[in-house]
């Protein structure tokens, strides 16, 4: 039942990214990309290498979402910048130097990354990689435990139940909440929902949640409302006695 929570590490080779983005109908957004992340662990760092003087859009976005603005002037000789072995530079230095950090996050489509990527996980890390479909290498993503496409951010598992009208707007949004939750840990593979995992998720996706503020004594009260207002199906487990999310309920599509 204890499951250990994953510690997330993420950098943004944002130069390559904006180029993926290029002449799309698209536009990137950071919060989408950290909504799916936090489904996987708790996000310590975050980091974005770029000339920000080229991207001055995107500033006051990744600012708000705490992401550490790393500076790198492109060369005016070669036209290049360092951003690349910068990014590289960093994540073997926190690699070797938190050893609770168990999961690097490297969101760039170039393949140049490819040796990083095989160093971290010579040293124990999981590498999930993260960029647009039609300008990532093959080969980076053959080289991480886990690839996600941008444009695939938002796929769903079927549909979510729906939320009777009925249910008073105090309430709805922790319905909510809980349903994207359940969601996300579907979509990681959980074989057992566990009431505490649902609620670790949960407060990840929104820090400040806490079952009392929606009017429940404990979150088994809300587990407890959910199931009675056909939201999910619940067990309960016979060694522990604690709930156990089953599946939604009669109202899922």
């Amino acid at each position: 039942m204890i499951s250990t929570e994953h510690a997330l590490a993420v950098y943004i080779d944002f130069e390559n990214l904006a180029l993926g983005f290029k002449g799309k109908k698209i536009k990137f957004q950071i919060q989408k990309v950290l909504a799916r992340l936090v489904e996987k662990g708790k996000v310590i760092v975050k980091r974005a290498y770029a000339d920000w003087a080229r991207f001055p859009e995107y500033k006051a976005e990744l600012h708000e979402a705490g992401i550490e603005l790393i500076e790198i002037p492109r060369r005016t000789k070669t036209g290049k910048n360092s951003a690349d072995i910068r990014l590289c530079v960093d994540a073997l230095d926190l690699c070797y130097a938190k050893e609770h950090i168990d999961t690097f996050v490297i969101i760039s489509g170039d393949s140049d990354f490819s040796p990083l990527v095989s160093k971290l996980k010579e040293n124990g890390k999981r590498v999930i990689g993260l960029g647009m479909r039609e300008s990532t290498s093959d080969l980076l993503v053959a080289s991480c435990d886990e690839f996600i496409f941008y444009e695939d951010l938002e796929s769903t598992l079927g549909a979510p139940p729906k939320l009777d009208k009925d249910i008073p707007e105090a309430k709805r949004e922790a319905f909510e909440l809980l349903i994207e939750s359940i969601m996300a840990l579907m979509r990681e593979n959980k074989e057992v929902l566990w009431a505490s995992m649902i609620k670790d998720t949960m407060k990840r996706k929104s820090p400040s949640f806490t079952e009392s503020a929606y009017g429940y004594r404990t979150f088994s009260d809300l587990l407890k409302d959910a199931e009675r207002r056909g939201i999910v199906q619940l067990n309960t487990d016979p060694r522990s006695g604690t709930y156990v999310v089953v599946g939604f309920g009669k109202n899922s599509g």
